[in-house]
């Protein structure tokens, strides 16, 4: 079992930064593989960035180059750095994790609401 707790979210302008963080539980976590996904308003949930217990990561075409994934496997904690944001980056953003190579991961976080003002 996994326990996710995000933090970090809020409300920012235009071209601005925050970065999130997601502290996990366990005593594995270097095991997993742990992603960001998000979920705006009236719309599907998307993955945003993932990083694996490899170290690879990935980004979905809309945040490359301007969001950053990154893990510390000592504070049981992934983190999202955002950069430039955008409008269209509003959203719920959630953590997740799994053991399995996986597009639907088995524990989520409750997420953080990230708000970009134009």
């Amino acid at each position: 079992q996994v326990q996710l707790v995000e933090s970090g979210g809020g409300l920012v302008q235009a071209g601005g930064s925050l970065r999130l963080s997601c502290a996990a539980s366990g005593r594995t976590f270097s095991s997993y593989n742990m992603g960001w996904f998000r979920q705006a308003p009236g719309k599907e949930r998307e993955d945003v960035a993932i990083i694996w217990s490899s170290g690879s990561t990935y980004y979905a075409d809309s945040v490359k180059g301007r969001f950053t994934i990154s893990r510390d496997n000592a504070k049981n904690t992934v983190y999202l750095q955002m950069d430039r944001l955008r409008p269209e980056d509003t959203a719920v953003y959630y953590c997740a994790a799994d053991r399995a190579v996986t597009t639907k991961p088995q524990y989520w976080g409750q997420g953080t609401q990230v708000t970009v003002s134009s």
